[in-house]
């Protein structure tokens, strides 16, 4: 028997059978922020319009009352009706793309959690945008408010484009963002977080303009558990400062507990203001962040 031709893959940021995976899954925000307009999110009001709008999957714990059971029947797969009452919910994506992203597979792995986060807003109707952050006092790079499936390749091609290099950290980043972006909903802050700058000031001005924070640390594998000894010269990525260490491995100790200390920090910064935190190791396997990572800590539904 003849194989079959293969189907076409939609994006390079991952392949189909986890887009697919990805359609039907939905961001799971703890203060539901709205803005009264359309899309998935209720403010636990409920409404009365009967103006019918579009259609998304069914997830569990969706009300059964608004399955298109005529659908159900032909495709045997349950599809939820979409009214004009319902709520529209931002998904804000703030992308690091400094320097010392490039390394190890991390932007890589920013820009695939950067297209699920997408693709869960924009499949389920809430209004997505994304800001890429390059260089200290430029402008970021900019994929304007959009929702439905139909734009779902326009933001696989924005975020393919991108090329990380540069030295912008992600605390002045939000600045830039926030004189553009309006709405309330989610920021999603995909960044190594490995910045001097005090990340304080642009969480709070991320929560008082109605965002909840979701924090993603992206770490390279060797950031993780590194593996050194001997002398070493360090060259910071960004700035291209150095710095001399002889016995390496015996601050190794050192560097642990001050990873440690970052991520507790960051992680207490984001639940503070209502949010959620996650590090993501960037050698994990991508189907283990979001089918089991994101759902373990409550994340998605």
């Amino acid at each position: 028997m003849s194989q079959g031709t293969p189907l076409t893959q939609f994006t390079t940021l991952f392949d189909n059978k986890t887009l697919s995976m990805l359609e039907r899954m939905r961001l799971n925000p703890t203060r539901r922020l709205t803005n009264r307009s359309r899309g998935e999110h209720l403010s636990g009001k409920g409404g009365t319009s009967t103006e019918f709008s579009d259609y998304r999957n069914y997830v569990p714990g969706d009300d059964v009352r608004y399955i298109d059971w005529n659908i159900f029947s032909r495709l045997n797969r349950p599809f939820m009706k979409q009214y004009q009452h319902e709520e529209e919910m931002h998904v804000v994506l703030i992308l690091d793309a400094s320097s010392s992203m490039d390394y190890e597979d991390k932007f890589l792995r920013c820009r695939q959690l950067a297209a699920a986060f997408g693709v869960m807003g924009l499949l389920n109707f809430e209004k997505v945008s994304a800001y890429v952050c390059h260089n200290k006092g430029g402008r970021p790079e900019q994929y304007l408010p959009t929702t439905g499936r139909g734009s779902m390749r326009r933001l696989f091609d924005f975020l393919t484009q991108i090329e990380p290099g540069g030295d912008s950290p992600i605390e002045s980043a939000v600045d830039d963002v926030l004189r553009s972006h309006r709405g309330r909903g989610v920021a999603i802050l995909l960044s190594d977080f490995e910045s001097f700058g005090d990340l304080q000031r642009p969480m709070n001005l991320l929560y008082s303009s109605g965002l909840e924070i979701f924090g993603v640390q992206i770490l390279a594998p060797s950031e993780v558990n590194p593996e050194i000894n001997g002398d070493l010269r360090l060259i910071d990525s960004e700035s291209g400062q150095t710095l001399d260490i002889s016995s390496a491995g015996d601050l190794l100790g050192l560097y642990h507990e001050h990873r440690c200390l970052l991520e507790e920090h960051l992680a207490s910064l984001c639940r503070q203001r209502s949010g959620k935190f996650l590090m993501v190791n960037s050698g994990d396997p991508l189907e283990h962040v979001l089918f089991d990572q994101l759902r373990r800590k409550g994340w998605v539904v």
